[in-house]
């Protein structure tokens, strides 16, 4: 019984050092791993920052696209509606 009163503190204490020596390396791995990272953001920032212009002129053409659609559709319903407002009031007078 005093063997294991002896022999359990200090396997205790070996595997404590053991825990502490492998988080102390996960943590500067994952501190360099970070590091990595944080320069591939930054890439990227820089790579997206230069299309900005391009999605500026595909959005400008986007929109003035739109306009003309708009436009058009709008004309196409008021002849639309004025031909069938003609037919109405041809029907009102026939009566």
């Amino acid at each position: 019984m005093e063997f294991l009163n002896v022999i359990l503190p200090v396997l205790l204490y070996i595997f404590g050092i053991i825990l502490l020596i492998v988080l102390i390396i996960l943590g500067i791995r994952s501190i360099q791993i970070l590091e990595r990272i944080d320069r591939l953001v930054g890439d990227m920032e820089k790579k997206v920052g230069s299309l900005n212009g391009l999605f500026t002129i595909i959005d400008r053409t986007t929109d003035g696209f739109a306009i003309i659609t708009d436009r058009f559709v709008s004309m196409a319903m008021n002849a639309i509606s004025r031909l069938f407002n003609k037919k109405n009031k041809e029907e009102d007078n026939n009566e």
